[in-house]
Order: structure tokens, then C-alpha cells, then sequence
């Protein structure tokens, strides 16, 4: 069971103790990730993620890295559109000296102008990466047309954004967005009440000011087409999905689950398995504070491309229409329920479970009440969820490679419709 304090500036402390482990996950989270930038800032957020490990007024980078090596630990931090989260996982009886360094880190780290040029070039070299992979470029081409606007944008960044990026601006960016009603200290593991006191005592006097809230985002039906000279075409078939903390978010995992979570999903034994038309294919959903994201991503080559989109639209009408078997139902709940007790044995899972929880759900259900609220949902529960999200007069398509001419995907989504 956690247990959760509020500072008085508005940081929320929420921390959870592990019998039988050594280790302890610690993790500062911020309500504040890429959407909130302007057009001038995009790529602000996660440049800052990059930049807290350049250095600070006590340590250069490298000492960072030695002195967390020494500790036997890790360290990292990753973006997203709607948060960033710095963590570190550590035996306990380091506990404290790797939040200091955390502390250190987020609080004192320089933004040095000369450290802000060269760190652009590793980060070009990450959009790079991410150029690399379409899988990631189909993606990221459906969120920028279902959500024209900040939330569309990439969280990279563009090369023409990053160039007018500085250590100043960065710094501005950080200074009005990382306040204190806006930040989650969370811990899993094995830590002493003296390490909760002491660890809240870094975070007391961060400004209790509330920031602006980012633009609400909205839905748009999108065909979004990027040539590409490679070898099979990624596709990636979207609807409208759910925000974050929607109630019907239970029944929207299982159903993705259904239809294309794993090897015995619809969308697999069908389209893979049955008539061998690509060797990826599979469901997934991303939500948001304010809206969200339900899709289909498969790749494969040029000429199979129509049959495998068909296939997809015949298995999409058939589960909105027929809904799904009591079988298949409880099959995704007992995979879901093993994922959770899982998860339980990793400081890293819990620490992630406790502040996304804390951020976007207003509280971290217990593992028991998870699993009573996924054994809670109905075939029919999945049925009218898939009814509302599989409306083909809204759906949108991203493809990426040696895509063929507009007409032919727009027809290809009619056949739903029908």
C-alpha cells in the first residue's frame, strides 16, 4: 500500500516500501512535456531531459556519470508530450546520495551555451535515428495529422527548431514550466521515513506557482503520405481513443488486447498467420490528458498492401459488430492480471506506477483494485467501446514507403463504412 504527503508549496510525495528487495527506485516527475511548448520552443522539453546531465555549478558531466557508476546504479529520463521523468534506481543504502545528485541535476544544472551547441548535434543525430525507423515515422506522421498543433508536433523537435534553441530559452522553458504543483516524487522499494523527509526536504522551496495549462487538442481525421525508399510499407490505421483517465480505459486495453496485443490476437492469426501478408501487425492505443488515440499498425510490401488493409477492415468491422467471445475475454483479462502481478516484483514498475498514477489519475490503484476493475468489464462493455471507436467516417491512415496515390487508401477506408 503507498502512502502519499503534500509539501506545502504543492509537491506531491508518493512512495510505496517493498519487503524482500535491496534496491529502491526514486523518480521526479513534471506534468509538463512537449505539448507545452510554443512553435519557437518545439523540441524544448526533451532538450532540457538531455541537458540536466551536461552538468551543474558543482559537477561537469563527467563527474555525473562517475559518481552515479560509483554507486552501482543507474540513471536516466525520458519525454513525452504531456510529462518528463527523471529517475534512478539504486541500492538503498545509496539511496540519498543518488537523490542528491538527482536534486543537483534538476535544480543547478548550468544550461551552458557551449554544452547547448554540441548536445543539438546529438540530438539531430537521435531524430536521425528516428528517421531510420518507420515504424516510428508512420506514427509519429498519424499523430501530426489526427492532432494538427502542439500535441502534434514531435517531441524531438525539428533540425529548424533546435537551431534557435538556447541555454537561455531552455532555461526560461524550465523556470515556467517545472513549478511545484506540477511535480511527483515518487519512491518504491527499500528507503527508510528519514529518506522520505530528507528527499522532500531538496523540493520544499520549489515556486508554488501553476502554470498555464497547454492548448486542448482534437481529434481530426487525417491521410497522411511520406515516400520512402525502402523494402515494405508501414501503415498505421487510427480512430478516435480515449483520454488518460477515462473510465472506459479497462475495456479499451482489453479490447486492444483482442484485436492485436499478441500472437493469438484477431488481427495476427488472421492476417499473419491465415494468409501470411506481413510479419508485424498489431493494436495499440496513446492517451492523453484531454484525448486519445486507437490503432492499427502493420508492415508490408507493395503488392500485399491492399489485401492486408482489407483483411484489417474486415477484422475491425467484425469485432465492432459481433463483439468478442467470452473465451477471448477472459484470455485478455488472465494476460492482463499476469502483467500486473508481474510488475510487482520491480522497484522501476512500481516507481512508473505511482507517478503516472499520481499525475493523470488523480491516485494509483492497488493491484487488487486493477484486476477487479479489468474482471469488472462485459462483453458488452467492449462491444459499445468498439462501437463509438471504430467509426470509419473518422479514421485516418498514415503510410510510409512506396505508398501509392491517395484515391486508393481514401477508397480503402470507405469499405468500412459499408
Amino acid at each position: 500500500m503507498y502512502e502519499r504527503i503534500i509539501l506545502p508549496n504543492g509537491v506531491r510525495v508518493v512512495f510505496e516500501r517493498m519487503s524482500g528487495v535491496r534496491s529502491v527506485a526514486f523518480g521526479v516527475w513534471v506534468g509538463a512535456g512537449s505539448r507545452f511548448e510554443s512553435p519557437a520552443e518545439a523540441g524544448s522539453a526533451h532538450f532540457i531531459e538531455h541537458m540536466l546531465f551536461k552538468g551543474t555549478e558543482t559537477r561537469t558531466a563527467a563527474q555525473l556519470a562517475e559518481e552515479t557508476d560509483a554507486l552501482g546504479g543507474q540513471m536516466n529520463a525520458y519525454t513525452t508530450r504531456d510529462n518528463t521523468c527523471f529517475y534512478t534506481r539504486v541500492l538503498d543504502t545509496h539511496l540519498l546520495r543518488a537523490a542528491d545528485i538527482l536534486a543537483d541535476m534538476f535544480f543547478n544544472s548550468r544550461f551552458d551555451e557551449g554544452d547547448v551547441a554540441s548536445e543539438k548535434g546529438v540530438i539531430l543525430e537521435e531524430i536521425d535515428m528516428y528517421e531510420d525507423t518507420p515504424e516510428d515515422v508512420a506514427a509519429e506522421g498519424l499523430l501530426s495529422g489526427c492532432f494538427p498543433g502542439p500535441l502534434g508536433r514531435p517531441v524531438l523537435g525539428s533540425p529548424q527548431s533546435l537551431d534557435g534553441l538556447t541555454g537561455a530559452s531552455l532555461r526560461s522553458f524550465r523556470d515556467r514550466n517545472y513549478t511545484a504543483p506540477r511535480t511527483v516524487l515518487t519512491l518504491a522499494g527499500s528507503f527508510a521515513e528519514s529518506d522520505v523527509e530528507a528527499i522532500a526536504s531538496r523540493f520544499a522551496a520549489m515556486p508554488p506557482a501553476v502554470p498555464e495549462p497547454p492548448l486542448r487538442a482534437e481529434y481530426t481525421p487525417s491521410l497522411t503520405l511520406r515516400a520512402k525508399p525502402i523494402e515494405q510499407n508501414q501503415l498505421v490505421l487510427g480512430f478516435p481513443g480515449l483520454d488518460t483517465a477515462s473510465e472506459d480505459r479497462f475495456a479499451m486495453q482489453l479490447f486492444s488486447g483482442i484485436l492485436g496485443g499478441n500472437t493469438s490476437s484477431r488481427l495476427f492469426q488472421t492476417v499473419r498467420e491465415k494468409h501470411g501478408l506481413c510479419y508485424s501487425i498489431y493494436s495499440f492505443t496513446a492517451g492523453f490528458a484531454d484525448t486519445g488515440l486507437f490503432a492499427v499498425a502493420a508492415a508490408t510490401n507493395r503488392q500485399t498492401e491492399e489485401r492486408a488493409l482489407r483483411l484489417t477492415v474486415d477484422e475491425l468491422r467484425r469485432i465492432r459488430d459481433g463483439g468478442v467471445t467470452q473465451a477471448e475475454l477472459d484470455r485478455a483479462r488472465e494476460q492482463v492480471g499476469a502483467s500486473i502481478l508481474m510488475s510487482l516484483e520491480s522497484t522501476s514498475s512500481r516507481m512508473n506506477r505511482l507517478g503516472y498514477g499520481e499525475l493523470f489519475l488523480g491516485g494509483s490503484l492497488t493491484p487488487d483494485e486493477l484486476i477487479a476493475r479489468y474482471d469488472a468489464v462485459t462483453r458488452e462493455d467492449i462491444r459499445s467501446l468498439a462501437g463509438r471507436v471504430i467509426d470509419f467516417s473518422r479514421a485516418s491512415l498514415s503510410a510510409v514507403g512506396r505508398v501509392s496515390e491517395e484515391d486508393k487508401y481514401r477508397e480503402l477506408l470507405r469499405l468500412g463504412e459499408k
